[in-house]
Parts: structure tokens; sequence; C-alpha cells
């Protein structure tokens, strides 16, 4: 394995800043986060009478305001594998991530990918992606704001969600690419 190759070069509570030895190249550095073991994206495909609707997040991502690309990011439900708890499942990441961020209980979660690189030159961090399909969209618990992150959540109707993207996009939001990813999978 190549784990010897990695030198640490600066460690916080949850990133680390690490760099990959490689022979007779310069050293690549990266983010890493060890207090995690995956990342889970949730789809919300939620069924009301004879339409589906996908439930987004509108987010304010602290290093998108800081670095002036944008106030708003559109993204999915998601969250850390093993973050709080170090023997936590994937499985039970996506019901925990769900009811945390939207409120909602989903009748099933079906897996779409396993190791989906958020941005493979700059993170080790991966991601699984699932669909999470929702029969009761009462609110069985009240959602988080995620310290402030979450402000609003938006439901929209499968065959709008083309438009409602180039909207927000046109807005000036960022667009999650872990968002477009799972989308890439949804069900006509």
């Amino acid at each position: 394995m190549e784990f010897e190759k990695r030198l640490i070069l600066y460690k916080t509570k949850y990133l680390t800043l690490k760099a990959y030895k490689r022979e007779n190249k310069p050293d690549w550095v990266y983010v890493s986060r060890d207090n995690a073991k995956n990342v889970v994206v949730i789809l919300p495909v939620i069924k009301k009478e004879d339409k589906e609707y996908i439930l987004f997040l509108i987010t304010k991502r602290p290093p998108l305001i800081a670095e002036n690309k944008a106030e708003f990011c559109l993204e999915l439900p998601s969250g850390l594998v093993g973050d709080e708890n170090e023997f936590e499942t994937i499985e039970e990441a996506f019901k925990k991530e769900l009811l945390e961020e939207t409120g909602l209980v989903a009748d099933e979660f079906k897996i779409l990918n396993k190791l989906v690189s958020t941005s493979g030159g700059l993170t080790s961090e991966t991601s699984t992606i699932a669909t999470a399909k929702i029969s009761n969209s009462e609110i069985v618990s009240k959602p988080i704001s995620d310290g402030g992150v979450i402000v609003d959540r938006v439901l929209v109707e499968k065959s709008e969600i083309k438009n409602f993207i180039k909207q927000k996009e046109n807005e000036g939001f960022a667009i999650s690419s872990q968002m477009l990813a799972a989308l890439y999978y949804l069900e006509e």
C-alpha cells in the first residue's frame, strides 16, 4: 500500500492537509476528512398523488462565500458517515441525514453509486449516492439548519428539474456536483 508515502502537513478537528510523496515529481497536496469514513448523498423522491418531486436544499457554504464564488449553493441532503459514531453504517447514515435535514422518513433507500469522487485532485473524500423513496411527505421531526448552512428546502416536480437548476444557476447559485451526479441516476 502507499500509506508510507503520505505526510501530514496540518491537522484540524475535521480536516487534514496531507502531501502524497511521488517519485521524481512534486508532492501532491490534498485534503482528507479523517473523522469520517464516507459521505452519503440522498436523492429524496417524494410521491404525491400521481407525480414525483425532488427535495432540494439551498445552503450557504462558508468556503464559497469566503472566496466570493456564490452566496448560495443548490444541493441535496447529505452528511458524513462515522463522524459522530465510528461504527455507523452507510445505511444508518442515510436514515439519520434524511431525517435531520428534511424531517422525512423514507420507505426505502436504493444505493446508486458507492464511490463518487468529490474532487479527486483536491480531496480523498468519496460519496455514496442513494435515492430515498418517500410516500409520506409529512414532516415527522423539525429539520436542522446545520449551524445556519441550510437556509431553505424546495420541492420541485421531477419534470421541472432542469429548468429549476438552470434558473438557480442564472441567479448565481453554485450547483453541487454531487447533486448533479445523483440526478444522473434519476429514473425517467
